[in-house]
């Protein structure tokens, strides 16, 4: 039986050599760059490219939408095709189809098309980060899991921060195409080290595809995704978010049904059976709730209630990525001292901490203190992402790497979307008048959404206590006095 220190055995490929372990975290990080930095990198030039496709911003929404929407379809079916293909054939294809939506994406001249293309890119999109987690988790020790994943984890906080100052500084000086086309060299310089590089893991004897299990799970999460994009928004009436989230439960009710009668589910939900992994993916989800909607209320502070540029406000995103990038050397010494337990209570309650002090910034805070607070933020918020994410495979065998990647993925995706549905509504409930608010009340409106984010995540750390100090010993290195019982 394989010791919990090794690495998981290779379903039908070799490891990969030295050189290429050391690659392959850089591989997996610039796919997760590109993906997390193009679900943000929109957000300030739609008024440009609405008004090169002679349209109103407002039907800009559907481009914004519908790769939310592909990722949420296609994320589910990440872990069977990984399975079924091998890892290396799908995550380059993923690279290569995200790549050449791009490309389209670029040279669309009408909404309709670009809505296209950015279903396409969204595809591939969805497998890359699941499939590149689950080649990691196949590739390396578990001992080696929290170095390796720390460095991945960078690109994923760094793409939403950037995201919005890249676009606004394409948009000020290029043609808005550049957007899409800055990914075209990096994909294809990421294709040819995928397959020079990336181990090719696969399963011999894959089972058939749940189809039913994609259908209902799928669309469940595609209707749940489309009501919280357009929450708040006035796209539809209250009635109608109403029945779209009904029927969302429905169909997810459905499969959790299904998925128990079938021999071969989509998603292992009996995964959800071993402690460390319901209690990170559960804590992660909860968690996000809170954290998850700051990246898109800190350029909303800077922008309309301190008055910064776009360029200035993506500025002031920097200090986290710096931090981000710090913590790699310290953050596997971190968890081997104190373990998952203490680290995701304690680091959870200052965040919470964290967001509430945002709620003291205002126009006469110094830049300086900005740039400090960013910091620590961007500190703890990374040791946050890489404790849940690596904790997730603390007890889960080989076999069940592929589909607890792909509900850990999905359910990190739909954190994502509900954090910032909660901060945008959360933000909206107290101006009175959005649409005539000067910068004061938009101050005073963010600074009450601060203060509810914050008290939600301080709560959220409740969700830790059921953690053991011997918790994800195999990944962490923690020795406890239980474990020298």
């Amino acid at each position: 039986m394989t010791s919990p220190d090794t690495p998981a055995a290779p379903l039908t490929s070799a490891l990969p050599t030295e050189s290429g372990k050391k690659l392959l975290p850089w591989l997996v990080a610039v796919a997760f760059f590109m993906e997390a930095l193009d679900t943000t990198i929109l957000s300030t030039a739609v008024p440009s490219i609405a008004e090169a496709l002679e349209v109103t911003p407002l039907s800009m929404k559907a481009v914004m939408a519908s790769y939310t929407l592909s990722l949420a379809v296609f994320i589910p079916i990440s872990g069977w095709m990984a399975d079924r293909f091998g890892t290396r054939r799908v995550f380059a294809s993923a690279i290569a189809t995200f790549t050449l939506g791009s490309f389209l994406c670029g040279i669309c001249s009408s909404i309709h098309a670009l809505v296209a293309c950015r279903i396409l890119q969204g595809c591939g999109g969805a497998l890359m980060l699941p499939v590149g987690r689950l080649t990691m988790v196949r590739t390396f020790a578990k001992s080696e899991l929290i170095r390796a994943m720390t460095f991945v984890a960078i690109p994923g906080l760094i793409g939403p921060m950037l995201g919005p100052f890249a676009g606004g500084l394409i948009v000020a000086y290029f043609h808005w195409s550049v957007i899409f086309f800055v990914n075209i060299p990096i994909g294809l310089v990421g294709l040819y080290m995928v397959y020079r590089h990336l181990p090719n893991y696969s399963q011999p004897k894959t089972p058939p595809l749940d189809f039913l299990g994609l259908v209902l799970f799928g669309t469940g999460v595609a209707l749940l995704s489309y009501v919280l994009e357009v929450f708040g928004e006035h796209t539809l009436t209250n009635l109608q978010m109403l029945i779209l989230a009904g029927v969302s439960l429905l169909l997810l009710t459905a499969y959790g049904f299904h998925a128990r009668r079938t021999p071969f589910p989509l998603l292992r939900m009996n995964l959800f059976g071993i402690r460390t992994f319901r209690i990170s993916v559960i804590g992660s989800f909860i968690t996000r709730l809170g954290i998850g909607g700051i990246p898109f209320l800190f350029p909303l502070l800077y922008q309309v209630g301190l008055g910064f540029s776009p360029v200035q406000s993506g500025l002031m995103m920097m200090p986290q990525a710096l931090a981000a990038m710090s913590l790699k050397v310290v953050m596997p010494k971190i968890l081997a001292r104190i373990g998952y337990k203490r680290v995701l209570q304690t680091n959870t309650i200052i965040l919470g901490l964290m967001i509430l002090l945002f709620a003291t910034i205002n126009a006469d805070t110094p830049v300086w203190l900005l740039i400090i607070q960013a910091f620590v933020y961007g500190f703890f918020t990374s040791m946050q992402y890489t404790s849940m994410n690596t904790l997730v495979y603390a007890d889960v065998t080989d076999e069940q790497t592929s589909s607890a990647s792909t509900i850990a993925s999905t359910m990190q995706q739909m954190a994502i979307s509900f954090g910032v549905a909660a901060a945008s509504v959360t933000t909206a409930i107290f101006i009175m008048d959005r649409y005539h608010a000067n910068s004061a009340e938009m101050i005073q409106g963010i600074h009450k959404a601060f203060l509810v984010l914050g008290s939600w995540t301080i709560v959220s750390s409740l969700l830790f206590l059921n953690l053991k100090g011997t918790d994800g010993e195999s990944v962490s290195q923690h020795k406890t006095e239980e474990t020298h019982g």
